[in-house]
């Protein structure tokens, strides 16, 4: 697991800080490594969730989601009960659950992943998915509609007014331009032109 110490954000917008842990789900369902993907699937179904945690010993290993399902047992056709859920499991990106849910969102993003374990003194206390992030921060949801938008070409506006994260320097910015296919931030563009 990665400790990482609670970083402050630039975010002038948000007037609240809402911490991971207020809108984490816990507690962590698991599983050990040695199940097979129907019994990963089948306490799925019954915690009516998206994820398992792999765990041993308390401590985890890796994490199972219905696309892991999908991707790597139904579309091969190969048999969930003759597959182990250690053969399908992903890495665990985690976050401490002192930092804010835009870091959250922040570390979503970085990874394309739509699940972040949760850690309080080095154990694993719960799951923040990128659906909860958004059900607490809708003023995300309109950013991300405005680049998509911009990226799509319908908005026909300069991109001095996208507001979001830089993909240089991963600090929030309201003054991001879109060049050479990322978005990057007033600090990060005088730093490049030294």
């Amino acid at each position: 697991m990665v400790n990482r110490p609670t970083k402050k954000h630039r975010d002038a917008n948000m007037s609240t800080r809402v911490l991971v842990r207020d809108i984490m789900n816990s507690p962590v369902i698991s599983a050990p490594p040695q199940s097979t993907v129907e019994d990963v699937a089948s306490r799925m179904k019954e915690h009516k969730i998206g994820s398992i945690i792999i765990m041993e010993n308390e401590k985890p290993l890796g994490i199972v989601t219905d696309w892991d399902i999908v991707s790597n047992a139904v579309t091969k056709d190969v048999k969930p009960s003759m597959l182990k859920a250690s053969n399908v499991m992903q890495q665990l990106h985690t976050i401490e659950g002192e930092e804010g849910v835009t870091e959250a969102a922040r570390m979503l993003r970085q990874h394309n992943i739509k699940r972040l374990g949760v850690v309080y003194k080095s154990k694993l206390v719960g799951i923040i998915s990128a659906s909860d992030v958004i059900s607490v921060t809708p003023e995300l949801v309109d950013v991300i509609s405005e680049k998509a938008s911009l990226l799509r070409g319908e908005i026909g506006r300069e991109a001095g007014n996208i507001s979001g994260y830089c993909d240089e320097c991963s600090e929030w910015s309201d003054l991001l331009q879109y060049e050479g296919g990322s978005f990057t931030c007033e600090e990060c563009r005088a730093e490049a032109q030294v």
